[in-house]
């Protein structure tokens, strides 16, 4: 998550805070695992099957949408 936080130049618990909510209404999922000569574990996260699924269908609602609006008003 802290090499997520740095790509996107947010703060790292405001990034755990949005991730934590992900997770708990079943989108994503906290993996932990022990990396080679590294201390502790490394915590990643990965997208669940819901969040996917939810992804896929408001991406492409939105599409819908901007398809609808070029065809009204461009």
């Amino acid at each position: 998550a802290s090499e997520l936080a740095d790509s996107l130049d947010v703060p790292s618990n405001r990034l755990h805070y949005h991730l934590d909510k992900l997770e708990s209404i079943g989108l994503v999922a906290n993996r932990k695992r022990k990396e080679r000569g590294a201390d502790g574990l490394y915590s990643y996260y990965v997208v669940t099957a819901l969040g996917e699924a939810i992804m896929t269908h408001g991406v492409g609602e939105l599409i819908a949408e901007e398809r609808e609006l070029l065809e009204r008003y461009g």
